[in-house]
């Protein structure tokens, strides 16, 4: 579906105003809000650090601790950019600076323990932060161990995953700059639920670009897990066969179950793949914090399962669980965390102030993905919770079928107005 200027419009109108729904309904509370209390947050992420910032904003008398362990935020959106050579790593890094002046305490710190029955999380430094109610925003954690001989390769640098950006986006950027002309790239894409279900593919798009560039008689190889394209299928199918006929040989259903560093090879069931340069992404669960506290608790333990009113976990009474490690209907990705976040924030307010939550609370998502130095595309949403029934997308909601200049230059303008919306 092509969008022109006034749906496009609308549907960025909805969208916005979709992920400050919460805005009007808790900003009225306010002026007769009692809602007091500790609350403690862990991870500063996307979802993360808006739900502190919001929560303050919406209740300025709560007591709110952010616990993070890095100093800075390194944006996995538009990682993909930095992998292609179009941005480098200052531009996807920020600092926490501006959090604080919120009335956020912020702690640098990794959480080791989480009491639920005493309420109480406790940090490998030694600290011990009660709360009444707690959020955790984590991100996901990589099931390396389900690769035979990964986490040896990635020790050797001789694979990576890149899924969490940082240290490995700028090594796996040096890997193919290094990379001699005619070499191989292999990157894999595991099967579903996982991070950002489009970012494999942008990553495919990007790297094409950067081989079209520099390093004309190079190819990839993308093994998918999945039995086709999980995300914005006509999008990326167009990039590969207009700008990149030739270059990436998608192989559907075939995700790895070994690699070896020394030679060189990812094997799956069905072959044997040898490349110059290793992007294996493995499996995912929710973040490690998510066992602490007893909140992985699907069919596998290995998702978050909550009521998706309140993100409250379904089996752990005050905490509450938002962005990658939540298992629902809605994307994994950036925006849709921050608008989880929101969703949770005006719902733990009107908890503790002995209120009754929104009941049909909205998200919003929009997906930018990048098919070229130049072209983007995206995927727009809108979905409202339905008792009974979970997050329905509403009819506001749309995804190009091309990429376009005018979507490049307007994906730059969601990463600066998202980022700003995080950590300012």
């Amino acid at each position: 579906m092509t969008l022109n200027r006034r749906d496009f419009l609308k549907l960025s109108g909805a969208a916005a105003a979709a992920a400050l729904s919460g805005c009007a309904h808790q900003t009225a509370a306010l002026s007769t809000s009692a809602a007091r209390g500790r609350v403690v947050v862990v991870g500063a992420g996307f979802g993360g650090a808006t739900c502190a910032k919001y929560l303050r904003q919406w209740g300025p008398r709560l007591d709110v601790t952010l616990i993070e362990p890095n100093d800075i935020f390194v944006s996995c959106p538009f990682s993909n950019w930095v992998i292609g050579g179009l941005r480098s790593m200052d531009d996807i890094t920020h600092r926490y600076d501006r959090l604080p002046r919120h009335g956020i305490k912020m702690v640098r710190d990794s959480v080791v323990a989480i009491d639920t029955d005493m309420r109480q999380v406790r940090t490998r430094d030694g600290a011990r932060f009660d709360y009444d109610r707690l959020v955790l925003a984590p991100g996901i954690e990589l099931l390396t161990d389900a690769l035979q001989g990964y986490k040896e390769a990635e020790a050797a640098g001789k694979v990576v995953h890149a899924w969490k950006a940082g240290a490995q986006t700028a090594l796996l950027r040096r890997q193919l700059v290094a990379m001699p002309d005619g070499g191989t790239f292999v990157i894999s894409v595991p099967a579903a639920p996982y991070r950002c279900p489009p970012a494999p593919y942008e990553r495919a798009c990007l790297v094409a670009s950067y081989f079209k560039r520099a390093k004309p008689r190079s190819k990839i190889i993308l093994l998918d897990g999945n039995p086709d394209i999980a995300s914005k299928k006509e999008l990326f199918q167009s990039a590969w066969n207009e700008r990149y006929a030739g270059m990436i040989d998608y192989r559907p259903n075939n995700a790895p179950f070994a690699v070896d560093g020394d030679r060189m090879i990812v094997s799956s069931d069905f072959e044997d793949v040898r490349g110059d340069v290793l992007n294996v992404v493995p499996r995912q669960r929710a973040g490690e914090v998510c066992g602490l506290a007893g909140a992985r608790n699907d069919s596998n333990k290995a998702w978050c399962t909550v009521n998706l009113a309140t993100f409250e976990s379904t089996t752990v009474p005050n905490v509450h669980v938002i962005g990658d490690s939540v298992l629902s209907n809605l994307p994994k990705s950036g925006h849709t965390a921050t608008s989880q976040a929101k969703v949770t924030a005006g719902a733990i307010v009107e908890l503790l102030a002995g209120r009754l939550p929104d009941p049909a609370p909205v998200v919003a998502n929009t997906c930018y993905s990048a098919t070229s130095d130049t072209t983007a595309g995206y995927v727009a949403n809108v979905f409202r919770f339905e008792a009974g029934k979970g997050y329905i997308s509403q009819r506001a909601g749309g995804t190009t079928a091309t990429g376009d200049t005018r979507n490049f230059k307007l994906a730059q303008a969601w990463a600066k107005n998202i980022w700003a919306d995080v950590l300012d």
